[in-house]
Parts: structure tokens; C-alpha cells; sequence
């Protein structure tokens, strides 16, 4: 169970049978002593291996208060519509064996949930590993640190990440009582400028500026395709269509979104995509659809400047996609096993397909599929990169039973998109990180190697959104 307060504990657990067990691989894996209490096991259980930073799995409690879209359902029901990181035969176990309890008591998986009680999950913890990358330090004084965050690194703890997070590994740098004051938000694949105030004073004082839009944001990002010369202004609205999986669509009902986009540069492929397919031919028009790779006509790869005028969820990712030069890695909205052969571009109706199905299909991704972003189809070693991915192993846990996932691959731990730059409208203050290296020139071609200011991004919206230029 994400979210809610959690603890460690150190229960007498029985390992659970969810697979008979003489069919299943079990695998022997580092794992903290389950006697431990969170101050004997200062610092967190990390080690590194294969360019990977790891947690040894550990005993673990979420707990949570139940919430209002709860009440009145089976327990069972709300951890089979809420949770999706393992089976329901595991919940159901759980359940009928007191792992997971209600106001500290077992309960069966038919407990009908009501106001006011708190909901309890005992489990072995395993954590999937994250880049190894440090986290990079552009300033720091008595007020605020100002962070480079790798790619692949969640911000907070939230559902499968504790220690593997942003704040949890500064804390391990910094000392068990160091405490973290987040002031803007970047999503797990997404890598640059983060601000983490030292005070809650601090932090407020920037949580202000943001809000009132007197901050300006720009993002880099490498996108399918030769974008368009000149600016680009996406007004179109945001939709969640499913909080479940953070999932955003372009959507006339959704919430209004801004997004100002300018090419930096366009890299051409070095040899013509049509030529590489020569040798495998179509029969016909349909096999070129049911094939499907559509971005085969968009040669290359731009590097885009972004300013987000708006702040909602996957914003800049879900933009991209609409206007048809969605980011080349995105393991979700430049995914053809989830949106289709035409990748979702312009379909603000969801005429070529129903939320339903693109839910359904999402769903499968690192489960019975590997997420296989269009970049991984033709640039890199496809089958390298489908063996490379993070998916059901076919192993289990020898203490508990879970089924094991294996490592991450580079698509599902680096999205090419960066928050480059932070600053006040009023020129107080400014943050600009280097170019990410997949923003930099290809061997042999040459390229901008750093951006200007943003000038030409603000007077694309000066007139609608005064408050930053």
C-alpha cells in the first residue's frame, strides 16, 4: 500500500505460497535482519552493482487511514482496484494470515471498510534498484540546496521506492535528523533543477513565487522528428484519465495547460530510415500498419526547448505526443504497444482509442511486457534492450515468496527530458544546469552546446501570461 504513515517493524512473518512452490525458482538475495528497529539499521541498507544503486530487502509496514472513496467497500475489492504491484491471491492471503489488518487486528478479505479506521500492510520489502548517478550539488547556502536530480530517482517515497528515492539518499549523505523542505517536483523518469529548502520559511518563500507563476521554468527534451522552426505555442487542456497510473490525455473536458515549445536543434539520421527497411518490404498499405512503425517518416531527432506555463502532470510529455513529436524515449506516450501505430498524435477525442484501452494495455507494461518506447525499436539494440528490462524474472523471494522482478533497463531509467532552468521573472535570481549529454551534438555532427535566454520563449505568451515576463 503506498502512501500513508509507514514504520519499520519486526514481526515473525511465515513466508507466503501464492505459486506452488516446487514450480517457482526460489533466489537467495541480500536482506536485513528482520530483529532490526530503524535506529539499529542506520544508514539504509544500500549497496551498488552493475552501475545500480540497491536496497536489501527489508520488513516494512505501511499503514493508512481509510479514505472516503473507500468506505463501504470489501477490503479485498479496494486493494484489487488500488494496488496493482502485486497479484490479488497475495491480498487474499495477507489477509486470511494477518499481514494485512484492520485497526491492528486480522480481518477477512469480506471486512466491509468504514470512517475512521486505519489500514495495516506488513510485507518484505523489495525495492527495485536506481541509477547509481549521484546526485549533483549547483548551489547550496544557509537557506537552500539547489540539486541536479539524476533520472529514474523518485523525489519522495511512493509505492515501490523508500530509501531508493531522492530524499532518502541525501538524508543517508546527510545525517539521520537532516530533514527535507521539497519546494518543486519532478517526476521519476525526469532529470535536472530541483530546490530543497533547508527551513520550512525557505521553502515557503519559493512555494509562493511558484505559485504566482513569477518563476520561470524551462525544460529540454529530444523529441521523434524535425520539430517546427518556430515557436510553439500548445494550449490544449489535460485530462487524468486514470489516477491509478498518473496517466494524462488531451482532452476538451480536462484542465486548461500552456506549454511554449522552441526548436535548439535537429540531428538527421545518418543513414535514412526508408533504406535501413528497404530489405523487409510491405506487401501492402495495411501491412505497413499492422508493422506499424509510423515514425519511421519523421528522420532524426530535434532537441526542444520547453517553458511550462502550467504545472500539471506529464504537461510537456503529453503536449509533445499531441503535436506528434512525442519524446523519443518515453516508455508511456511514445509507446505504440499502448497508443497505436499513430502514437496518440491528435487524437484529443479518443477516437483511435478509448481510455479503456489505453489503460488495459498500460497495464501489461512490466508485467507480461516490456515498456518499448519508439527510440528502442529502430536507434537502439531492440532484442538487447527488451532482455534489459524490467519485468516478472520467474524467481521468488526465499523469505517471503514475492515474485521477483529483474533489473531495469536504460528506457526505465532515463527519460530524455531535463528541468534545465529555474528563475525569478524579476531577475533575482537564476539556475541553469549543463546540457544533459543526449542534448549535446552527436559524434562527427556539430550543435548548440548551451541555451540562451529565455526570451523568445517568454514573448510567445507575454500578452496572455503577463506574470512572467
Amino acid at each position: 500500500m503506498p502512501q500513508g504513515s509507514a514504520a519499520f517493524v519486526a514481526p515473525a512473518m511465515e513466508a507466503l505460497s501464492i505459486n506452488e512452490p516446487e514450480t517457482q525458482n526460489k533466489k537467495k538475495i541480500p536482506c536485513v535482519d528482520p530483529t532490526t528497529s530503524p535506529s539499529t539499521t542506520w544508514p539504509p541498507p544500500y549497496y551498488f552493482e552493475n552501475g545500480l544503486r540497491r536496497v536489501a530487502p527489508y520488513h516494512f509496514t505501511y499503514k493508512t487511514w481509510v479514505k472516503q472513496r473507500w468506505r463501504g467497500r470489501r477490503l479485498l475489492d479496494v486493494f484489487e482496484s488500488e494496488f496493482r504491484d502485486r497479484p490479488l491471491a497475495y491480498y487474499k492471503n495477507a489477509m486470511e494470515t494477518g499481514q494485512i489488518c484492520v485497526n491492528g487486528k486480522p480481518t477477512s478479505p469480506d471486512h466491509i471498510l468504514k470512517n475512521g479506521e486505519l489500514v495495516s500492510h506488513t510485507i518484505h520489502r523489495h525495492e527495485p534498484p536506481v541509477t547509481a548517478d549521484p546526485i549533483g550539488i549547483l548551489h547550496e547556502d544557509d537557506d537552500m540546496i539547489v540539486i541536479n536530480k539524476p533520472s529514474g530517482i523518485p523525489v519522495h517515497p511512493a509505492g515501490r521506492y523508500n530509501f531508493n528515492s531522492v530524499i532518502e539518499i541525501m538524508k543517508a549523505e546527510r545525517g539521520p535528523e537532516w530533514i527535507a523542505y521539497t519546494c518543486n517536483r519532478l517526476d521519476r523518469l525526469t532529470s535536472g533543477i530541483m530546490f530543497v529548502a533547508k527551513h520550512p520559511k525557505a521553502a515557503d518563500r519559493l512555494g509562493v513565487q511558484i505559485k504566482q507563476r513569477s518563476v520561470r521554468k524551462e525544460y529540454i527534451a529530444r523529441v521523434i522528428g524535425n520539430f517546427p522552426d518556430e515557436e510553439v505555442v500548445c494550449n490544449e487542456p489535460l485530462l487524468q484519465i486514470s489516477p491509478k497510473l498518473g496517466l494524462n490525455r488531451v482532452r476538451a473536458t480536462g484542465k486548461t495547460a500552456r506549454t511554449v515549445f522552441k526548436k535548439l536543434a535537429y540531428y538527421p539520421p545518418r543513414e535514412p530510415r526508408g533504406q535501413e527497411h528497404d530489405k523487409d518490404p510491405p506487401e501492402t498499405e495495411t501491412d505497413i500498419g499492422v508493422k506499424g512503425r509510423p515514425w519511421l517518416g519523421k528522420e532524426g531527432y530535434s532537441i526542444v526547448r520547453c517553458l511550462p506555463v502550467t504545472g500539471r502532470t506529464h504537461q510537456i510529455r503529453v503536449h509533445l505526443q499531441h503535436l506528434g513529436h512525442p519524446i523519443q524515449n518515453d516508455p508511456i506516450y511514445a509507446n505504440q504497444r499502448v497508443w497505436g501505430i499513430k502514437l496518440g498524435c491528435n487524437d484529443p477525442e479518443a477516437v483511435e482509442n478509448t481510455d479503456e484501452d489505453i489503460i488495459t494495455r498500460l497495464n501489461r507494461m512490466g508485467k507480461e511486457e516490456v515498456a518499448d518506447a519508439v527510440a528502442y525499436h529502430d536507434e537502439m539494440v531492440d532484442e538487447y534492450y527488451k532482455r534489459k528490462a524490467e519485468k516478472m524474472s520467474g524467481e521468488l523471494c526465499e523469505v517471503c515468496d514475492t515474485p521477483l522482478y529483474t533489473d531495469p533497463g536504460m528506457q526505465e531509467l532515463t527519460l530524455w527530458l531535463h528541468s534545465l532552468r529555474y528563475e525569478d521573472a524579476g531577475g533575482d535570481w537564476s539556475y541553469v544546469s549543463p546540457l544533459p549529454d543526449w542534448a549535446l551534438p552527436p559524434s562527427g555532427m556539430s550543435g548548440p552546446t548551451e541555451v540562451g535566454g529565455m526570451e523568445e520563449l517568454v514573448s510567445a505568451v507575454k500578452d496572455v501570461n503577463p506574470e512572467i515576463a
